[in-house]
């Protein structure tokens, strides 16, 4: 839920705050107050568009802050996935600004991120309604996914069709560029072929560039090398090169056995000393001896090398910067050749894997069909009922499901009905809100989730506004709703009035009292708020709603 927001110098408000409760909370204000302004700071939290036009006047820039507290793993998983973290109390932070030069930034969790993943984690928290909404809901995609949330096994459903139609569509691409394009096909082969085989003939190993750069070296040198360190070599371990001079190893060994063992604790550590180095010293002859007898003696193998390093680079000329990119280019052609045989052989068993992968994505379509229909039907009986006690008696919608082509989301295309007829044609402004507010009645799940109404009872009254304010209130007892209104019919059903009041050039946001809320229905109930009469008129009216809300809220005896 939407604990709470903060707005600076977004359209007339300079600076305010409010706090949201649990249940229904409706805003109100007059005309001009910036009572939307609200609902455009939740756009902006949920990624929607910036606008440079909504920052106050003289202002550098407009800011939004909202804090959500929720337990859907979905929405912190996004959190956590930029790196973001709840604040001390296990709530999230939502922010956006917007400069009056039109740039935006978002910050979710403590962390700056991109507009749209604000859009991701609001998809989990926070749905707003609003007459653009109200116009997404006459297009057919919206329309099909609101049968799909109506019935939560078609979830499971349309999940196992859309592997099956991904595997389908993987296998008829595959076969059509292989049939459609032999020739091109056979071409890249011969070429890929070709590239692999000359590979093969030279048979790098890896790494092996970068050894013969070594080795070369060392052969080109291999004299020089092998002198120093046959001279070291004599000089540690002693031969008759030095005539009758002792060699150092000999010569260290007496020094420290002279020390080794002395009375004396500084001597003897001195002779400690000399004994490790003497260790060392047999090492290092040791290891000249070894390198000694590695060095090559072959005197054609510095021009074989060379050869072979001629070779190695006619390949990285071609295919890579060193042997190890050659060897992957290598692998990765093989690989691309598996995909690109054309054989009729081979044609024909993907062409029969391509009719059975098409034969499982027909049999999943037509399940997820059956389930859509099925769901159709209740979805029709369900909003059909609301919408009567909405004021519509005569009304019923009616929930088409068509035949289409398959794509991702099945075989079927979705067309809601008043009447018979399309409902883009065939319901009013208000009526459309009353049909979505039936809808979002229905399909609510009861997960705590924050919904926003901007003017869903735009264009009715009367006896249509008081079913609205209960339908509202039956839906906030399940999830936490906030309206923007003017109707008191429904401001009388919330469970906390926010009103939005103008003062000169800016707005504020003040939570009103019992009290003050039947001064505000009063207002509302057509400027009445200075007659007895009309005072008296909003307080039968706040009672009556109020008694229906705790009706609502108590437990069921059955």
């Amino acid at each position: 839920m939407l604990v709470d927001i903060t707005i600076e110098d977004l359209g007339v408000i300079e600076r305010s705050a409010a706090e949201f409760a649990e249940g229904l909370t409706v805003l109100t204000g007059e005309t001009g107050a910036g009572k939307t302004m609200v609902v455009t700071g939740l756009r902006l939290l949920a990624g929607g568009r910036a606008d440079a036009s909504r920052v106050r006047d003289g202002a550098q820039k407009a800011a939004v802050e909202g804090r959500f507290a929720t337990a859907r793993a979905a929405a912190a998983e996004v959190v956590e996935s930029v790196g973001g973290v709840a604040d001390e109390n296990g709530e999230y932070i939502a922010s956006r600004t917007v400069s009056a030069a039109g740039r935006s930034r978002a910050y979710l969790g403590g962390r700056a991120v991109p507009a749209a993943t604000l859009g991701d984690f609001s998809s989990h928290v926070l749905t707003v309604h609003g007459q653009n909404d109200q116009l997404r809901l006459l297009a057919p995609d919206q329309q099909l996914a609101a049968v799909d949330r109506s019935e939560p096994a078609i979830a499971k459903v349309r999940e196992t069709y859309t592997e099956a139609f991904r595997a389908w569509r993987e296998l008829a691409k595959d076969y059509k560029r292989r049939t459609e394009s032999r020739r091109e096909l056979a071409q890249e082969v011969d070429r890929l072929q070709f590239a692999i085989n000359e590979i093969g003939e030279v048979a790098p190993e890896p790494g092996e560039d970068t050894e013969l750069v070594t080795l070369i070296q060392r052969l080109q040198d291999v004299d020089t090398l092998r002198e120093a360190a046959a001279t070291a070599l004599s000089a540690v371990d002693g031969d008759d090169s030095f005539g009758e001079a002792e060699a150092a190893s000999a010569l260290l060994g007496r020094a420290s056995t002279a020390l080794v063992g002395s009375s004396d604790k500084e001597l003897a550590a001195l002779g400690e000393r000399l004994s490790d180095i003497t260790s060392q010293v047999s090492d290092i002859a040791a290891e000249l001896g070894t390198y000694l007898e590695s060095l090559p003696a072959d005197p054609n193998l510095l021009e074989e090398s060379l050869r072979r390093q001629q070779d190695l680079k006619q390949l990285t000329r071609k295919y890579a910067a060193d042997i190890d990119g050659v060897l992957a280019w290598r692998d990765a052609a093989a690989e691309k050749l598996d995909s690109m045989d054309t054989s009729a052989e081979v044609l024909e068993e993907l062409k029969a894997k391509v009719m059975e992968a098409e034969k499982q994505m027909v049999a999943k379509a037509s399940a997820l069909t059956k389930a859509r229909k099925k769901a159709a039907k209740n979805l029709s009986k369900q909003v059909t009922e609301e919408i009567h006690g909405l004021a519509m008696p005569n009304s019923a919608l009616n929930v088409e499901i068509r035949e289409a082509k398959y794509s991702k989301t099945g075989a079927d295309e979705v067309e809601f009905q008043l009447n018979g007829k399309p409902l883009a044609g065939a319901a009013s402004g208000g009526e459309l809100s009353r049909v979505m507010l039936a809808l979002e009645v229905v399909l609510a799940d009861g997960d705590g989730a924050t919904m926003v109404f901007d003017e869903v009872d735009a264009g009715v009254g009367g006896r249509a506004a008081v079913e609205i304010g209960r339908r509202l209130a039956r839906l906030a007892t399940s999830n936490q709703v906030i309206v923007v209104t003017h109707l008191p019919q429904v401001a009388a059903y919330a469970d906390s009035h926010l009103h939005v009041s103008k003062e000169k050039f800016t707005s504020g946001v003040s939570d009103l009292s019992a009290n003050e809320r039947v001064e505000e229905l009063a207002r509302m109930l057509a400027g009445l708020d200075d007659t007895e009469t009309g005072r008296a008129h909003a307080q039968e009216l706040f009672d009556r709603a109020q008694a229906e809300v705790a009706a609502f809220r108590a437990p069921s005896t059955i």
